[in-house]
């Protein structure tokens, strides 16, 4: 979804815009209601290990699903990603594809099928929670602390997909971010049952950038968080630069952003995932931060998935 998110999204006391949005907001709950319950549901010949949220964007999900990959990998299994197809959202779909054998389709059980025909044997959704067509083995929501659920309200009135209610669907919380009891809490009385993990991100190439200038753009979910993590590792920057999630760069944006840098002096940097969306003969003048997630208590994490494959 290519937008930059509502300031009043985030915001603890409710807005007017949330209370004049509330009418389309119970509706879409309704829809959401009517399509669990009508929606005919697949079960897998394989384990289905689902990535997903109810916080629109900006959560972690593809960070994971890669480090979850490595995981079955070395669990000796042969795992695949499954996306839904979408045209704009080929930034996410790349990302994958350096990683490992990526399906999508316009249906994720046809993708799913796709991978099993070739010899697949765990498919990992990125994104996908709310797809109640096929049957999850592992359905992991993730949520970043910093924005948690916003307002609390379903969008437009806020940021989420569905209410927190949705977590009694859940067998995992991951939360990027430091330990958090009232969230927790928040958590436990939706789900007791629900295991909680945290994760960091860990910038992989973060010297290269130290003791440098850096003009810093980013077209992803919550921008705030990239810029804010550059800032956790001590990196100077000169200006930050906001664009909606997934935002396709035009030539003019880019050749500014480049004379930008060039006359602060400073290095232009941005995410691995808005990189991909560069054009090549742009990306020479443009550097990206990657990022690799690191999960506390990985062991447990680790026990959790080998309970469903």
């Amino acid at each position: 979804m290519k937008f930059l998110k509502p300031k009043f999204w985030d915001k603890k006391q409710i807005s007017l815009f949330s209370i004049l949005l509330f009418p389309i907001a119970l509706f879409i709950k309704l829809l959401n209601f009517f399509k669990r319950f009508f929606t005919k549901n697949y079960r897998c010949s394989i384990p289905v290990i689902c990535v997903g949220n109810i916080y629109l964007g900006g959560t972690g999900k593809t960070p994971l699903c890669i480090e979850l990959f490595s995981i079955l990998k070395n669990l000796n299994k042969n795992p695949v990603f499954i996306r839904k197809k979408y045209e704009s959202f080929q930034d996410e779909i790349n990302l994958l594809k350096q990683i490992g054998p990526t399906y999508e389709g316009s249906k994720r059980i046809n993708a799913i099928n796709d991978a099993i025909q070739s010899k697949a044997d765990v498919a990992i959704l990125d994104d996908g929670f709310q797809d109640f067509s096929i049957n999850k083995n592992l359905s992991i929501v993730c949520f970043n602390e910093k924005q948690w659920i916003g307002n609390g309200l379903v969008i437009p009135s806020g940021p989420l997909r569905e209410g927190l209610a949705a977590l009694k669907r859940a067998n995992c919380v991951i939360i990027n971010g430091e330990k958090n009891t009232d969230i927790e809490n928040r958590i436990f009385s939706k789900n007791k049952e629900i295991k909680i993990f945290y994760t960091k991100y860990k910038a992989q190439n973060i010297d290269e950038f130290k003791n440098k200038k850096v003009t810093a753009f980013a077209g992803i979910g919550n921008p705030i968080n990239f810029f804010n993590l550059l800032r956790d590792n001590n990196i100077d920057i000169l200006e930050e630069i906001s664009f909606p999630d997934h935002y396709n760069y035009f030539g003019k944006e880019l050749e500014n952003l480049i004379n930008k840098a060039k006359k602060n002096n400073t290095i232009l940097l941005t995410t691995e995932k808005d990189f991909l969306r560069i054009e090549e003969n742009y990306k020479k003048n443009i550097n990206y931060l990657k990022i690799i997630v690191e999960i506390e208590n990985r062991n447990q994490f680790i026990e959790e998935i080998k309970k469903v494959i």
